[in-house]
C-alpha cells in the first residue's frame, strides 16, 4: 500500500493508492498541516508514504511528526538527475522543485509522447519533457492569483480584482482578472510552441488553476489532476 503526500505553499493533497488504483484521497490547506494525523489515522497499515514537499522545514517536521506514531517507511522525494525514466538538464538537478519533479515523473505515466508539464498553483511551472523522457527545462511564474495581490499589494489604486475575463476588458477589474490570466495562458503556449510539430504533443495541466486556464488555452491539452500524486507513487514503486 502506497500513500502519496504532496505538500504544496496553499495545499496538501494525499492519496492512497493499492498499485491499481486511488482507494482514497484528501485535501487540506498548508496551514492545517497538524490536521493530517486524523486522515493519517484512516490510511491502511502498514504503508510505503511518499512525500513531495515544498513548503518549508515546519511543514516537513509536522508531516514526520503526524507520520511518526505510523512507524511506516517514509520516502521524501527530491529532485535528481535521473529517476522512473526521467532524465534531468537542469544545471543542478538537485535545486529542481520536488514538485516539478515529480509531476514530470508522472506525466511519463500518461504517455510517451513529448509533452508540456504545467502545474498551476500559487507559482505555475511550465516545464518541457521531451519523447525520450528528458526534461530540457523550464519556466516559473506567479500564478494567477499571486499576480492579482501582487498588484493589490504593490499599487495605490489597483484593486485585488474579482472581475471576468474579457478579451477587450472595459473597466479595472475584468482589465486585471484577464491580464493575469492572458499572463498565464500567454506563457503556457509560447512554451507549447517549442513542440510544435512533434507527433503526439500536448500539454498536461495540473494543480488547483488548471481548469481556469484550460478554458482558454488554443493547443492540445488534457487536464491532471493527481499528476503529481502520480509521479509519487512510480516513486514508491522505484524504493
Amino acid at each position: 500500500m502506497i500513500v502519496a503526500i504532496d505538500a504544496g505553499n496553499s495545499r496538501i493533497k494525499w492519496g492512497v493508492h493499492d498499485g491499481n488504483g486511488w482507494l482514497d484521497s484528501g485535501v487540506l490547506a498548508t496551514a492545517d498541516a497538524a490536521f493530517l494525523g486524523e486522515a493519517a489515522d484512516e490510511w491502511p497499515t502498514p504503508a510505503i508514504v511518499v512525500v513531495c514537499n515544498v513548503a518549508g522545514s515546519a511543514v516537513a517536521a509536522t508531516i514526520l511528526s503526524v507520520l511518526d506514531r505510523r512507524r511506516d517507511t517514509v520516502s521524501f522525494l527530491h529532485a535528481s538527475a535521473e529517476c522512473c525514466g526521467v532524465r534531468s538538464s537542469y544545471t543542478r538537478p538537485a535545486q529542481l522543485g520536488a514538485d516539478r519533479w515529480a509531476a514530470m515523473i508522472g506525466a511519463r505515466a500518461f504517455s510517451p509522447a513529448p509533452c508540456l508539464v504545467v502545474c498551476a498553483g500559487t507559482a505555475t511551472t511550465v516545464d518541457l519533457l521531451d519523447a525520450e523522457g528528458v526534461f530540457g527545462g523550464g519556466v516559473i511564474l506567479p500564478g494567477f492569483d499571486l499576480m492579482r495581490s501582487a498588484l493589490a499589494d504593490n499599487t495605490a489604486q489597483l484593486p485585488f480584482a474579482e472581475g471576468v475575463f474579457r478579451a477587450l476588458p472595459c473597466c479595472t477589474g475584468d482589465a486585471i482578472y484577464s491580464g493575469c490570466l492572458q499572463a498565464q495562458v500567454g506563457a503556457v503556449e509560447r512554451m507549447f510552441a517549442l513542440l510544435a510539430g512533434k507527433s503526439g504533443a500536448r500539454c498536461l495541466l495540473t494543480g488547483g488553476g488548471a481548469g481556469r486556464l484550460a478554458e482558454h488555452l488554443k493547443i492540445p491539452f488534457q487536464l491532471a489532476d493527481n499528476l503529481i500524486l502520480t509521479g509519487l507513487v512510480r516513486y514508491a514503486a522505484s524504493l
